[in-house]
């Protein structure tokens, strides 16, 4: 399959303005699938390997409306920059560039300080919101793992759009690193849940009763992360 068969960007104009439409063939794809792009105000269309480009256009013309409509319900993007607010384990938190600063990043009553040029400002509030997140996820994983006498191989802090977490057969675990926006009980119940899997790879009754007597609050944590995935993910 030709370069140019496995993606490709066009645009559409819908409600006045320009949206970018990312083609993706796929030769499992069995029909044309239409949804959100998780990184763009835009869409993407996944096509059949004998699809042509005409048969996407005509499907995302065809639903404007609803392109319309869910993207005006669609958390906004929150992009790092002077000024902007973040939560921190679920507190609002006010980012401030010090231009001339010689301290990095230092987070201090409500604020997170960033120093250094603002070309910098965005890679360095990322880097330093994972190495938070590493931090915080390791110490919990490697408690709960000795409670429940299990090996942790390794820890892993990764940018992903559609897990908080996972947990390979080899005993390595790798979690979402805005999980250092959540609430402390919402990020403890994730990481129980990935170590639970290192000695239940499945989700029966005996991983759920191992998960439990973590002490989390699976069901609360569940809730919240439902109601707010979608917004947190549109962060950074």
């Amino acid at each position: 399959m030709a370069a140019d068969r496995r993606n490709a960007l066009t645009s559409i104009h819908v409600a006045g303005r320009e949206l970018p439409v990312r083609l993706r063939w796929n030769r499992r794809a069995r029909r044309l699938i239409l949804r959100l792009d998780p990184d763009e105000d835009g869409v993407v269309v996944t096509l059949p390997a004998r699809a042509a480009r005409a048969d996407a256009m005509k499907l995302v013309a065809e639903n404007t409306g609803w392109i319309e409509k869910t993207l005006a319900r669609r958390a906004r993007r929150v992009v790092f920059e002077n000024g902007v607010e973040i939560p921190f384990n679920d507190i609002p938190h006010r980012v401030r560039h010090y231009p001339h600063g010689r301290f990095g990043v230092r987070r201090v009553d409500g604020e997170i300080l960033v120093a250094g040029e603002a070309a910098h400002l965005a890679r360095r509030v990322r880097d330093w919101l994972k190495a938070e997140a590493r931090t915080s996820v390791s110490e919990k994983a490697y408690a709960m793992a000795s409670c429940l006498d299990q090996h942790v191989n390794r820890i892993s802090v990764r940018d992903t759009h559609t897990r908080w977490g996972s947990c390979s057969a080899a005993g390595n675990l790798s979690f979402c690193w805005r999980l250092v926006l959540v609430p402390d009980w919402v990020r403890d119940y994730v990481v129980a849940h990935e170590v639970a899997h290192l000695r239940h790879f499945h989700h029966g009754p005996a991983f759920w009763r191992t998960v439990d007597a973590l002490e989390v609050d699976a069901d609360g944590a569940r809730d919240w992360l439902y109601h707010n995935t979608e917004r947190l993910m549109r962060i950074g």
